[in-house]
């Protein structure tokens, strides 16, 4: 098993990856504390780890603020005695505008959880996580390096996470604490089947005619399951990547190639 008997803090659980993170998180062996904002939701996703047979405590969490961060961490140590890996896939996308239409506090408020909400859980992770080494997994996106229209404020923060990622890899390693980031690009799950089905009914074309020109800029041809990018973030918390530190990584099919 990938991260048998570890950890692991998962933030951000929503019907997207981050339910297949927790699922495949316990099937691979790992012991789970999760975070989001719906607690309603996120007790849905805690049953079925359960009912698989994994372990969990679900603990209902805005990372917008220190002390439901720092009650997230404590939920993990007080269950399980430890935390060995943390993955901030928790953000706030904002409002879908151009940075003239865009107030400087629409951009704050993004940036606020976005980038300082994963910052904010590394500071509740750290006193337990100092203890024995760990992995943390900031989940970034192609749209850091690969700017739409739009996403201004999402791609900037995403961006400074990105940048923190490499100085919390540099301060952090004394502790052999390893700081990666993932960036993600488009991925077929939920999330991407309810945009398609908006704009199937704004554009008036079918799913097919609408995905066809993303699938022709991958190079796979396809867009990358939601499943399998889980997977590549659940390899940076578990012992393969024990020697990777500060790299930022592209998940998306060979959409985006970093020279």
């Amino acid at each position: 098993m990938l991260v048998k008997d570890k950890v692991l803090i998962v933030t951000g659980i929503g019907p997207g990856m981050g339910r297949k993170l927790a699922l495949m998180g316990a099937a691979e062996g790992a012991k789970l504390a999760l975070g989001a904002r719906s607690a309603a939701y996120l007790e849905e996703v805690a049953n079925e780890v359960r009912a698989a047979g994994g372990e969990v405590v679900a603990v209902p969490t805005d990372i917008d603020d220190q002390s439901q961060c720092d009650r997230l961490a404590e939920a993990a140590v007080s269950a399980f005695g430890r935390i060995d890996g943390l993955v901030n896939n928790a953000y706030l996308h904002g409002p879908f505008a151009s940075f003239e239409a865009t107030s400087i506090e629409e951009w704050q408020s993004v940036m606020s959880v976005t980038c300082f909400g994963a910052l904010r859980m590394v500071k509740s992770v750290l006193p337990a996580m100092k203890r024995q080494g760990g992995a943390i997994v900031n989940v970034s996106s192609m749209g850091s390096v690969q700017p739409y229209p739009g996403g201004a404020g999402y791609a900037t923060a995403k961006a400074a996470l990105e940048g923190a990622t490499r100085q919390l890899a540099k301060e952090l390693g004394a502790f052999n604490i390893r700081v990666n980031a993932t960036r993600m690009g488009r991925m077929d799950g939920v999330p991407w089947h309810n945009a398609l089905k908006q704009m199937t009914e704004a554009y008036g074309q079918t799913r097919d005619e609408i995905e066809a020109p993303f699938r022709k800029m991958i190079a796979l041809g396809q867009l990358p399951p939601d499943e399998d990018c889980a997977k590549s973030v659940l390899f940076f918390v578990s012992d393969y990547s024990k020697v990777i530190s500060g790299t930022s990584i592209d998940i998306n099919g060979g959409e985006y190639m970093a020279s």
